[in-house]
């Protein structure tokens, strides 16, 4: 037991020091490792095992829906990028340059793709002809680079794993239509696979995507009661297209321009899993990602008989279609049982002499912790019953959380007073002018999340300048 207290020591307290916390599961979970070029993060195995699972389960959905994927250069010529004045105005302070090719030096520099919309409509200038041919929905699983000033593992890495849909539409109607399936896409994926829930609603002007008319966002809300975007749709109008003119021949045998869309989600969602469900013992992944769904820990595994029951349980789990494994390592029981902790692994099986002679196991859950012990016979529907019961616990334990913790303020020190003392979400009105969202941001430290879909009106007057209000905003600090 000495070893299994100095792993969970090891971890420091989210109630002491919250970020170190995050940082050290990262590090001591083995997902992630630092780089020698500063701000750029390995992904270790595990870590990368999460994202892989992550990213079958989003790709089906989007397949489902019609999208293709394709692959797009690394590389933006300096020009092609500056057709679009608002994009790269908006990206200029985190574009990384390529110079020289070998000893020779370039012509135009070279942007490493902070996004990819340049290249997809640089593309569709090329290959776009007729009305027959749209909707073009195509997505990307690639990764960007971004040259931010200060990084954190999986939340904010100068290069960062992402998937990128664009697409372009026939009328305006369709892309709109788009970009709303494809926010809902990012709710249904964060409920059924991270068990996280969602505030969803519009960006402000101020804060929406460099280049869109209209960016729609999700928000949850981490333990620590800080916000974390975790998935972002756009809607552009024909901006883009007539910026890099791409037409098409309409019904009418008319040029016209397509309606443009993108959206993307990235791997700061697998630290949105961490700081959403995560404990002092390390992770708590829901079992749709974790790559161990159920560890099987022999106990007594010198003793005749354990290991190889131990290997029936693993394999009538694998029958089940699901990712199990038996440690049978020389490491102590307790060692084990908190590196599967640290880990994540939603379920552990214990097997040992006494269980063997009683034909039952026992089954630990990591989310409570909750021990149950299980005849042999039972064991698949067992299994199932609680990987189904982790991920609801996990889901309403997180909404029960954002509830709490999302209120409503009528003056500017309220929300001061509350993000003092609890962070959350505050809900005001709000004139719609960009000096009170500043002033906001000056007076309280919080930014404009979203202006949600589910309006409510809380009062008649902006908190700020005190004039008519005419939307109902959410507040937050976030990450």
């Amino acid at each position: 037991m000495g070893k299994n207290n100095k792993q969970v020591k090891a971890i420091t307290s989210m109630e002491e020091n919250f970020t170190q916390w995050y940082t050290d599961i990262c590090l001591k979970a083995e997902m992630v490792d630092y780089a020698s070029v500063k701000g750029f993060m390995i992904m270790r195995p595990y870590g990368y095992a999460i994202w892989e699972n992550m990213v079958s389960i989003m790709d089906g959905m989007f397949k489902k829906t019609g999208h293709e994927n394709v692959a797009m250069p690394l590389l933006i010529p300096e020009s092609l990028l500056k057709k679009e004045g608002e994009l790269v105005n908006g990206f200029a302070p985190e574009v990384a340059w390529v110079t020289a090719g070998g000893a020779d030096p370039l012509e135009e520099r070279l942007a490493v793709r902070p996004t990819s919309e340049t290249m997809f409509c640089d593309h569709w200038a090329h290959v776009l002809h007729s009305w027959r041919q749209l909707p073009m929905l195509y997505n990307q699983w690639c990764s960007v680079v971004r040259w931010e000033k200060t990084t954190r593992p999986f939340l904010r890495s100068r290069e960062f794993w992402w998937q990128e849909g664009h697409t372009i539409h026939e009328t305006a109607a369709e892309a709109m239509a788009e970009t709303e399936q494809q926010l809902y896409c990012y709710v249904d994926f964060c409920r059924d696979a991270l068990a996280i829930p969602v505030l969803t609603g519009r960006k402000t002007d101020k804060e929406k995507f460099a280049g869109a008319e209209a960016t729609y966002t999700i928000e949850a809300m981490m333990k620590d009661g800080k916000a974390l975007q975790s998935g972002t749709s756009h809607y552009f109008g024909d901006k883009f297209s007539r910026a890099y003119e791409v037409t098409f021949t309409g019904r009418d045998n008319k040029l016209e321009y397509p309606h443009q869309t993108s959206w993307g989600s990235t791997t700061r969602l697998i630290g949105a899993v961490i700081m959403t469900h995560g404990d002092n013992n390390g992770l708590i992944l829901p079992p749709p990602i974790a790559p161990v769904q159920v560890v099987v820990i022999p106990v007594a595994q010198h003793k005749e008989g354990v290991l190889d029951a131990a290997h029936v349980l693993e394999g009538r789990l694998k029958a089940m279609g699901l990712r199990a494994k038996t440690d049978d390592s020389e490491q102590s029981n307790g060692w084990k049982y908190a590196e599967y902790e640290m880990k994540g692994v939603p379920l552990r099986v214990e097997i040992g002499p006494k269980d063997i002679e009683k034909d039952q196991c026992v089954i630990v859950r990591r989310d409570n912790g909750e021990k149950t012990f299980v005849p042999l016979d039972e064991l698949e529907t067992k299994v199932q019953e609680l990987l189904k019961a982790i991920h609801t616990n996990l889901y309403e334990s997180a909404k029960k959380r954002l509830e709490e913790n999302t209120y409503a303020c009528t003056t500017v020190e309220e929300v001061k007073t509350n993000m003092e003392q609890r962070k959350g979400f505050a809900k005001t009105m709000w004139c719609g002018e960009e000096a009170c969202e500043i002033a906001m941001k000056e007076l309280a430290g919080v930014s404009s999340r979203c202006i949600p879909f589910d309006q409510e009106k809380i009062g008649d007057v902006c908190p700020v300048c005190g004039k008519p209000a005419k939307k109902m905003v959410v507040w937050g600090v976030a990450y």
